[in-house]
């Protein structure tokens, strides 16, 4: 009996960047998987000892092997989509990454079109899957421009709790953070990421969020240096510290961050 731990086919096929699982179940399903020379099946748990083929094409064994840790942290600009592909034609916030050692990013969540700031990414499909879980609360932290009048009533009830269309939802902490007129800004915190959650709860006060900003995910701030469009990875200390939250460990070494825009590295 091989000494090497198991997973399932699908996850280890993910990993090594060929497709999404949903995308590996439909191959598996059709025959154009195969382990040991045998047609493979869902539910089939495979090791590193295992022959692997999709379409006749052995996988290599480096791009089975559980990738290092890797965590981007991104400053998305307004006008950028999180998913892989846009229909519409859109840009495409992977399309600014470079690639991974191996594997592929996986984003942490999402922001909107419209919304810019930080947004991480790793290729540990086990770290984001935890952080995206909403069983951990992970506070996230944004910084909203509010056009229209805001008073104290209006602050209490949006800390105690809003009836929302998906239920009731509430800011854990709001800070004012300067500025009057069209250029009031605050600072909301809530451990959750119901869609569009920051901007309708602002509108259900009747006041309308002219930008908005994340700033914060759980222990990671978005650097002050660090220009849209560019992004930093994360060191093995944010790292420890992003998933000691969600009772993971850092199993291989990080890079030294450095911050880049395309293929220029610019030196801190």
């Amino acid at each position: 009996m091989s000494s090497y731990p198991t997973e399932k086919l699908q996850k280890v096929l993910a990993r090594a960047g060929l497709s999404s699982r949903r995308q590996i179940e439909t191959w598996i399903k059709s025959g154009r998987v195969q382990v040991n020379r045998r047609t493979a099946t869902i539910g089939d748990r495979v090791s590193l000892t295992d022959d692997i083929r999709v379409d006749e094409r052995k996988i290599s064994l480096s791009a089975l092997q559980p990738p290092p840790q890797q965590v981007l942290c991104y400053h998305k600009p307004v006008g950028e989509v999180c998913t892989r592909q846009d229909p519409e034609g859109r840009t495409t916030v992977f399309k600014r990454l470079p690639p991974p050692e191996q594997g592929r990013w996986i984003s942490i969540g999402r922001l909107d079109l419209n919304t810019a700031g930080l947004l991480l990414l790793t290729t540990d499909g086990d770290l984001a899957h935890r952080l995206m879980h909403p069983s951990y609360t992970i506070e996230r932290e944004y910084a909203v421009r509010i056009l229209g009048a805001v008073n104290d009533e209006m602050l209490k009830r949006l800390r105690d709790g809003v009836l929302l269309d998906d239920g009731k939802a509430s800011f854990k902490r709001i800070v004012e953070a300067g500025g009057r007129g069209a250029n009031h800004w605050y600072h909301v915190m809530l451990s959750e990421g119901r869609k569009h959650e920051v901007r309708r709860l602002w509108e259900s006060q009747g006041v309308v969020v002219s930008r908005l900003i994340r700033i914060r995910f759980g222990p990671i701030l978005l650097p002050p240096g660090l220009r849209r469009g560019h992004f930093v990875e994360l060191d093995v200390k944010d790292q420890q510290a992003l998933s000691q939250i969600v009772d993971l460990k850092v199993s291989r070494r990080s890079k030294k961050p450095s911050f880049v825009k395309g293929s220029a590295r610019i030196k801190r």
